[in-house]
């Protein structure tokens, strides 16, 4: 699937496995997620068009491996178990958290990332991201310093994919009251989710994203 990504894709693409990942994240190995891996296949859908997006699932969270991930991985601080499924190819936009983000893929899935320090004048060239194949059945960490944003499908079915952050991470916040002292406030959508768009993302752009993606509006062939 890697060599078969790299051919019909004109930006780079990496193993999660590979060193190239280093910069943005760590594979995470050693946790029993075999029982959330299962919930979600059976019990998460995949949205007949467009993508579902469920921060907190309160079953997931009474699975015996939420207490780990929450006192280990992130330190005994408050977290959420929820998920990303559908069918989205594009990049659109580019976010990052104050603190890590934990995804479980559950389908063979794409993640299109960039670092913070790509962004330059309030704007970040979409040259600057690279894609990486995550197979189905991997964990890993996306590092808080990483930009990224919705998985790419690497099937006709969509993708399914975990998502575990600090609690309330992406949960509304009023927007039309929003102070502005630092240049990075401008780019807060969400709790705990600075968000810089494409053009293309007109419905964010109306709701209150910045648009701060230069360049091509990357897709993923597969």
């Amino acid at each position: 699937m890697l060599e078969k990504l790299k051919k019909l894709n004109e930006f780079p693409i990496y193993s999660c496995d590979e060193k190239e990942f280093k910069k943005y994240g760590q594979v995470i190995t050693g946790y029993d997620f075999e029982e959330l891996k299962e919930y979600a296949e059976k019990h998460t859908p995949i949205p007949e068009t467009g993508n579902i997006y469920v921060a907190s699932d309160a079953e997931m969270e009474k699975l015996a491996v939420y207490e780990d991930v929450k006192n280990n991985i992130y330190g005994g601080m408050d977290t959420e178990f929820g998920y990303c499924n559908g069918n989205n190819s594009l990049l659109n936009g580019l976010e990052y958290h104050k603190g890590s983000e934990i995804n479980v893929a559950i389908t063979d899935l794409v993640l299109l990332l960039a670092h913070v320090n790509d962004i330059e004048n309030g704007k970040i060239d979409s040259s600057k991201v690279v894609g990486f194949y995550i197979p189905k059945g991997k964990v890993i960490e996306v590092y808080q310093t990483t930009m990224h944003f919705s998985p790419c499908k690497l099937a006709d079915t969509g993708f399914k994919c975990i998502v575990i952050l600090p609690r309330y991470t992406n949960t509304d916040i009023d927007l039309k009251n929003k102070k502005i002292i630092f240049e990075e406030d401008k780019y807060l959508f969400k709790r705990n989710k600075w968000l810089l768009v494409h053009n293309d993302k007109q419905d964010f752009i109306s709701k209150g994203a910045y648009e701060g993606i230069i360049g091509k509006n990357l897709k993923v062939n597969y």
